[in-house]
């Protein structure tokens, strides 16, 4: 048994008796024969989030005013939702917006074509996946993430609004983490638009319908959303929203 009396401080931990391990960090740290395990443990892993949360942050932090839209990866070229995808992105680049998306294919390379075509930067954020995935041709500045939530916190941090095109889980995973950022105040003047409306209005009258009347939501926070065929009307929407920001 080790004596209880034996002490160590390595930084702000306290370890006595069994605890106190035989070797001292720096010993650890300069010998050249340990084991690689501590590359797929908990501690190194943080160190890898805070270098994504870094690299984010500084690839982006002088943007200018940007819009995040989503939709679905899956979707061809010569289908009407990718012509709507591109002249979306044409449209907030003509108002003064960047593009941020996932830098997918399908609806995410058709809002960055749009905006790539019309001159503007176009924003591509993506993500590691079991299947691969590239990054589109239309994308002027290209992040990839390991992490979902690093990804996910770009994507809000450097928009003043949000549009999504038809999608799956994907899109409606950021779909409803925007809204309830939204509807929580931990983002404020954050439009979110749903664009295609025979796709999302099914969604919308569940929303209006079920989790109102069963008191899930009232009806000012089902109002949060806003549906839109026209890109240069979802254009509007996000520009009032800023105004309204800016005290306008």
């Amino acid at each position: 048994m080790a004596d209880r009396r034996i002490e160590r401080r390595p930084g702000q931990l306290l370890l006595r008796g069994d605890m106190v391990p035989p070797t001292t960090y720096d010993q650890r740290l300069l010998d050249r024969r340990g084991r690689t395990d501590w590359l797929h443990e908990d501690p190194w892993r943080v160190l890898r989030i805070q270098s994504e949360f870094v690299e984010g942050f500084g690839a982006l932090a002088e943007l200018p005013k940007a819009v995040t839209v989503f939709g679905s990866a899956r979707t061809p070229q010569d289908h009407p939702d990718y012509e709507l995808g591109v002249r979306l992105g044409a449209a907030l680049v003509k108002a003064g917006y960047a593009v941020i998306t996932g830098g997918g294919p399908g609806l995410m390379e058709a809002a960055n074509r749009g905006a790539y075509e019309a001159g503007g930067i176009s924003v591509g954020l993506g993500i590691e996946l079991p299947h691969e995935q590239r990054l589109n041709d239309y994308i002027n500045l290209g992040i990839e993430f390991r992490y979902f939530f690093v990804r996910k916190t770009m994507f809000i941090k450097y928009a003043c609004g949000f549009v999504a095109l038809p999608g799956g889980f994907g899109t409606l995973d950021e779909l409803f983490e925007a809204l309830t950022l939204v509807q929580t105040r931990k983002v404020t003047s954050f439009p979110v638009i749903l664009m295609g409306s025979k796709f999302w209005s099914p969604l919308i009258d569940w929303v209006r319908t079920t989790l109102v009347d069963t008191g899930k939501l009232t009806e000012e926070e089902a109002g949060l959303i806003s549906l839109t065929d026209d890109p240069d009307e979802a254009v509007r929407i996000i520009i009032a929203a800023e105004r309204r920001n800016n005290g306008q």
